[in-house]
């Protein structure tokens, strides 16, 4: 059976356009991950079921992807011991900031490491993940190293 390693999680089924840059890349990598719309503001209940059983599923870190107020990456970070990457969408009119804000402001101990916004930062979570999902997986390591000895490009 081979477990997700990695769950996306989306505010908006809206978002689902967003988020092709991020799939794409763990796809390079070979990282299997799972889609979720699931909102802290819309159906908490629901996002806690799902954080809370990640780590059984085989999850090992959950990528949040968010425009506006963004905040379900903190809100994951406090429910979980596994990595939270943040990634603001730029949705709103300001481009993204606010969301931006809202996962770097994060209280002490409940960590998101956010990477910029949009396209560029969608495509560092995938990297970003592959980089500590490669801590305890050879192959991926030597993806990585394939990757980025050929200018950050796939082949």
């Amino acid at each position: 059976m081979h477990l997700t390693e990695v769950a996306i999680i989306i505010d908006h089924a809206n978002d689902m356009e967003h988020i092709r840059p991020c799939k794409e890349y763990l796809d390079h990598f070979g990282i299997r991950y799972d889609v979720q719309v699931l909102s802290a503001m819309r159906d908490p209940d629901a996002l806690d079921e799902y954080v809370d059983k990640g780590p059984e599923r085989g999850i090992k870190l959950f990528i949040v992807a968010a425009g506006m107020g963004a905040q379900s990456a903190g809100v994951i970070a406090s429910k979980t011991y596994v990595p939270v990457i943040g990634v603001p969408l730029s949705t709103t009119d300001v481009n993204g900031v606010d969301a931006l804000y809202a996962m770097v402001q994060m209280t002490e101990g409940v960590p998101v490491a956010t990477v910029s916004i949009g396209v560029h930062g969608l495509k560092n979570a995938a990297v970003l993940a592959a980089e500590i999902l490669s801590l305890s997986d050879a192959r991926l390591k030597e993806r990585l190293r394939f990757f980025k000895q050929n200018g950050c490009k796939f082949a």
